[in-house]
């Protein structure tokens, strides 16, 4: 069959190019090989889908060229898929730092892009294996488990490597590659890191504990939550720092941050002197972790008796805590896929490959990757937009 345009991948990227190229009167196929549209979408949020973050910026995307963004993301912008959603009837509220959440169901943002699709006269072909892509004439053949499909424009959405037993694969990847694009290297991202034996031999009786905190590497660094697990350390702050993360660098942890620890922990010798020094700390932190910073640090006794010395040890393992990942969970928890198709090889107005005119890549297989928050759903929204514009 002949179409003007096939997209490969169901996601928020590949649904947003199919509805926008669909609205222009574009005769337009969705093929993908999961058994419902958009998966990744279903399960965000802890069901709920955190679709955008008010605080969308280039500088909090990571890429080998961070601006490449820009276009489209001051196209269609947060405040564009926001009035989406409240044309749609979808209830929403912003939690931390910007993060906007659907009051309900996740499933309502899938069921909106599907309905527009279906209205854009979009065909949507699911449970669909996808093989080789090529050029043929002006145009492309898609190899599909339902025959040879040719089109105009491929639009290429299949996402990154994250969370294989969604189905994810590097198939974009394999097809950028076929066209000779060149392609950044690849790692998990927004993952939680893991520890060599001797960290986890005191790690491990902590898991489960959470405490708000600022993890750091380098000059990059984040204040939210931190969480001791078995393997090592999740939370919302070390998945944020896992993409700037590279194996044998070291990571910075402050248990208090804008606090004067020091000058705490003299104050509480002062007024309070026979209480021991968990106690102290217990006040500030979850109560295993002061346990085990206290046992970390050799202090013994009443607070009253350690010295100022061993306080301002205290403090500098409190606020200046650095220990070394040996690696991340990968793939298999990771939120997204860092790296991906160079972008110095596609246009950043249309997402067109430069070299190859009818070939697009857009949203996560694009060196492109958002911190955690909905940042990685803007890009997919904007980038998905503005190839649906041209398809």
């Amino acid at each position: 069959m002949q179409w003007d345009a096939i997209i490969l991948g169901a996601g928020a990227a590949g649904m947003m190019a199919a509805i926008e190229a669909g609205r222009r009167g574009r005769r337009v196929l969705v093929i993908d090989h999961a058994k419902a549209p958009g998966e990744k979408i279903r399960i965000s949020g802890g069901g709920r889908c955190n679709f955008t973050n008010l605080g969308i910026a280039p500088e909090r995307f990571l890429s080998q060229n961070p601006r490449f963004a820009l276009s489209a993301l001051k196209r269609f912008t947060q405040w564009d898929f926001i009035a989406r959603m409240d044309a749609a009837g979808i209830k929403w509220h912003e939690k931390t730092l910007g993060q906007l959440f659907c009051d309900g169901s996740a499933r309502e943002v899938v069921d909106m892009l599907v309905q527009d699709m279906d209205r854009a006269g979009v065909t949507l072909w699911l449970g669909c294996a996808l093989g080789e892509v090529r050029r043929d004439g002006v145009g492309f053949v898609v190899d599909t488990a339902r025959g040879p499909q040719r089109a105009t424009s491929v639009v290429v959405a299949t996402g990154g490597k994250s969370i294989p037993k969604m189905g994810a694969t590097g198939y974009g990847y394999q097809v950028a590659q076929a066209f000779g694009l060149p392609l950044v290297e690849t790692r998990p991202a927004l993952v939680p890191l893991t520890f060599a034996e001797q960290e986890l031999a005191w790690m491990t009786p902590l898991a489960g504990v959470a405490a708000p905190a600022r993890v750091a590497c380098g000059r990059q660094g984040f204040e939210e939550a931190v969480l001791f697990t078995h393997r090592g350390m999740s939370g919302p702050a070390v998945l944020q720092i896992s993409s700037y993360w590279r194996e044998g660098a070291g990571i910075v942890l402050d248990l208090l941050p804008g606090r004067d620890v020091g000058a705490e922990l003299r104050a509480a010798k002062a007024a309070q002197g026979k209480v021991a020094l968990r106690t102290v700390l217990g006040r500030w932190l979850p109560e295993r972790l002061a346990r085990h910073l206290e046992v970390a640090s050799g202090v013994t006794g009443v607070i009253a008796e350690v010295s100022g010395a061993a306080l301002d040890r205290v403090a500098g393992l409190v606020q200046d805590w650095r220990l070394v990942p040996v690696g991340s969970e990968g793939y298999r928890t990771a939120e997204v896929t860092l790296g991906g198709v160079d972008t110095a090889a596609l246009d950043g107005r249309t997402m067109v490959a430069k070299d190859v005119p009818g070939l697009y890549f857009i949203g996560e297989v694009v060196d492109v990757t958002g911190w955690l928050g909905g940042y990685n759903f803007q890009w997919a929204w904007s980038s998905g937009w503005a190839a649906g514009q041209v398809i």
